[in-house]
């Protein structure tokens, strides 16, 4: 079993984003004792939660102001390890701020990053990981051979969050290195998009819509279905460089990884990069009018048909179920 692992530990509105919990579950699983670094308001909020995914010890990075969270945490991530010494291997959630940290991580401790974990295990003291390539149709086996620290990242929805019974993580303050040249990037403006319903990550009915649908105007469809379904709606990359919905609903290679109970796909046709963002979801429904589309040899029902005689019937008779 491995000694200590670090992670990132990203959050929102002082809630561990869903990424964070599941890398705390795998380092938990792997490690005696697990440490995380955490940034902005409401950090501190979440080392509750943190510590009952198995994390020890939390440590507040601070609010960064108009920065770029990459920098300053690496930065704060590679003084810790100067001054207590590395851990045995350090887990970073796939996102956009966790790639910007572990790249400018691995410069400052001069230790590899594997990419596009989807599995660990741990073999004599070293991690053996597991990665998807080629679209998902094979696996690749890898590990840091030198015996030394490694950065990892993970893909979400690799792993399921549990809770291991441990009380709150301990909190340490840590002062965030100064700006510095490397920080000309800022934030300049914020821009939430409204949402009602459950977001992708955590939804457990996903409907989504492709080009099949024709055109921008027929995508409320699938937002009426996702809202009487009490689920999210989600889009092919098709549609979203379309530009009928923004690219936060996109799920696949490029989008979203998902992990949903049902996924509901109409007019999507099945291309390979859409395909490894949603093949892990429990039980998949396909309508689609070409027989030979190739989501339908990953579904679990498959409908041959036009989605627009399917979907306003299947709305239809939601409605009336509920009436």
């Amino acid at each position: 079993m491995l000694r200590l692992v670090w992670i990132v530990a990203e959050q929102r509105d002082g809630r561990s984003t869903p990424a964070t919990l599941e890398v705390a579950t795998a380092a938990s699983r792997l490690a005696e004792e697990v440490e995380a670094f955490a940034w902005g308001n409401g950090a501190t909020e979440i080392a509750e939660e943190l510590g009952r995914h198995g994390v020890a010890r939390l440590y507040d990075v601070g609010e960064l102001g108009d920065s770029l969270a990459g920098r300053r945490i690496a930065a704060a991530m590679a003084e810790r390890a100067r001054t207590a010494g590395l851990p045995d291997a350090i887990f970073i959630a796939t996102s956009y701020d966790g790639r910007d940290i572990a790249a400018r991580l691995s410069v400052m401790i001069d230790r590899p990053v594997l990419a596009n974990v989807v599995g660990l295990e741990e073999r004599d003291g070293e991690l053996e990981t597991r990665h998807e390539i080629l679209g998902g149709t094979e696996v690749a086996q890898a590990r840091v051979t030198d015996q030394k620290t490694g950065i990892f990242l993970i893909r979400a929805k690799s792993f399921v969050p549990e809770e291991s019974g441990h009380g709150p993580s301990a909190i340490e303050t840590l002062v965030p290195p100064p700006p510095a040249a490397a920080d000309g990037a800022k934030v300049l403006a914020r821009h939430v998009e409204e949402a009602s319903g459950p977001s992708l990550d955590e939804a457990t009915v996903i409907v989504s819509g492709g080009r099949g649908l024709g055109g921008a105007e027929h995508y409320q469809l699938i937002e009426e279905l996702a809202h009487l379904l009490g689920g999210a709606p989600a889009a092919s990359r098709a549609v979203v460089d379309a530009g009928w919905v923004p690219y936060a609903y996109q799920v696949g290679q490029t989008g979203k990884t998902v992990k949903p109970e049902v996924y509901l796909a109409f007019g999507i046709s099945g291309a390979m990069q859409h395909l490894v963002g949603m093949k892990g979801a429990k039980h998949i429904v396909a309508v689609n009018k070409d027989p030979s589309a190739p989501i339908f040899q990953l579904a679990d029902l498959g409908v041959v048909a036009d989605v627009h005689q399917v979907l306003p019937a299947l709305i239809e008779a939601v409605r009336n179920s509920r009436s």
